[in-house]
């Protein structure tokens, strides 16, 4: 595999209408830090998302994650992607209540028709 020396390694977490998925994008080491993923989501001219070190997690049924080496995404699939370091953990009450909040806008978003 090539080594990609004009990019940084993000780990993230994706959300898409059926899947979580959790891997590796690579931005430009030329962007401010604080606008890498923004940069690489915004770029117009990029209709699909490189993911490294993929795994997939079906939200429709309790079958193990799918893993692959290299993914791609389609950009009109992606609802959100975050950092992993932000990902906020299951552990305590508070991320239980956000986690909760956080479902049940998806749920209402998903109940919207779009125009």
């Amino acid at each position: 595999m090539a080594k990609h020396i004009d990019t940084i390694p993000i780990e993230v977490c994706i959300l898409t209408v059926d899947h979580d998925i959790k891997g590796t994008v690579h931005v430009s080491k030329y962007t401010n830090t604080n606008r890498e993923l923004t940069d690489l989501l915004n770029d117009k001219e990029r209709r699909f998302l490189a993911v490294t070190n993929a795994e997939i997690y079906s939200r429709n049924g309790n079958v193990p994650p799918r893993r692959y080496n290299f993914l791609e995404i389609h950009m009109d699939y992606v609802l959100m992607v975050h950092p992993s370091s932000q990902v906020v953990f299951k552990e305590s009450s508070k991320a239980q209540e956000d986690i909760a909040r956080f479902r049940e806008l998806r749920s209402k978003l998903n109940q919207t028709k779009p125009f």
